[in-house]
């Protein structure tokens, strides 16, 4: 098991792999056409979802993430639920949906406390900026929950390496790190290398909190132009079509040679690519306990730098 690390410059301290809960929870109404399950589909229960918690414990992987807006609410629920009386760290984002301004924080932090059932979120995030959100203002705001006690660490999610800047210079003015910004980042996906948040990052001391580190499905292996993902929302997107999976094949193929000289899979061995970055942690989602087994492996074995470089040279063409 893998050495806990602060969350960037915090003193959150964390796991170097964290669970994805986005398609946790029953959702209800409308809520079930949200793209979480309309491209995945729902976890499959709550005994695989309590399962899902319990591997990933067992391996010391502890930090679950959710969000207002996954599922209507119903993520946040259901890892409030499953996170009750155990070791377990939660990071949420808000807001729950697309109307918010910066004086609607204190009802935003309120809804996500009662529906974890607690009295303190350890990272609470903003899910994406908004025009119409004044950074500094919103930061204020989260300042003031952090010391009322209400979350223990600041995030972002979604934001550019500028905008990331306005916060951290907001936070720093009333002695508060941010901790983390949450961006998509994979083999397939390697844009904070080029947009300068990776570099940001590095320099503010703010750790990169990777979703989707599986590049959706694609770096598991599972997919192919002959055997294409289920689910609406994948099946339409262009990184899904047959020429696209066909494109990623020499890189799945990498990933199968080097596995298989630790037993690993594919997945395992993108996602340790990721760890193999110091300032970065994964969060790749678990629908079941298999898949979490499957995630949970990263955390035990390592790769070489060449290994590392081999994997990075082979998918250059997705760093643009």
């Amino acid at each position: 098991m893998e050495q806990k690390i602060s969350l960037g410059r915090s003193n959150l301290r964390v796991p170097r792999l964290g669970v994805g809960a986005m398609t946790w929870g029953d959702a209800k109404g409308l809520s079930r056409l949200q793209p979480a399950k309309t491209a995945y589909g729902g976890a499959e229960g709550f005994e695989e979802e309590k399962r899902a918690v319990e591997v990933s414990l067992a391996a010391g992987a502890n930090l679950f993430d959710t969000a207002a807006m996954y599922s209507g609410g119903a993520s946040e629920r259901r890892t409030g639920e499953l996170a009750r009386g155990k070791d377990v760290l939660i990071a949420s984002k808000f807001p729950a949906g697309f109307s918010f301004k910066a004086e609607d924080f204190p009802k935003e932090l309120e809804a996500s406390l009662a529906r974890l059932g607690c009295d303190s979120i350890d990272l609470y995030q903003h899910h994406f900026p908004s025009k119409g959100v004044l950074i500094p203002k919103l930061m204020e705001q989260l300042a003031d929950a952090v010391e009322a006690g209400k979350i223990k660490a600041v995030g972002v999610s979604n934001y550019s390496a500028d905008q990331m800047r306005e916060a951290h210079a907001a936070l720093a003015k009333r002695g508060i790190p941010l901790a983390s910004n949450q961006v998509e980042y994979s083999l397939l996906h390697r844009r904070p290398e080029v947009d300068s948040v990776l570099d940001a990052c590095r320099e503010l001391g703010i750790t990169l909190i990777a979703y989707s580190p599986l590049a959706g499905g694609r770096l598991t292996g599972k997919y192919s132009a002959q055997n294409r993902p289920g689910g609406l929302f994948r099946r339409i997107l262009p990184q899904f079509n047959r020429k696209a999976l066909d494109t990623i094949q020499p890189v799945i193929k990498l990933l199968r040679e080097i596995g298989d000289r630790y037993s690993k899979t594919p997945s395992q061995v993108a996602i340790r690519w990721l760890i193999e970055n110091p300032i970065v942690l994964p969060i790749p989602g678990a629908k079941n306990g298999k898949q979490a087994l499957d995630n949970a492996g990263a955390l035990t074995f390592s790769l070489t730098a060449d290994e590392v470089e081999s994997l990075s040279q082979a998918t250059l063409a997705w760093r643009v």
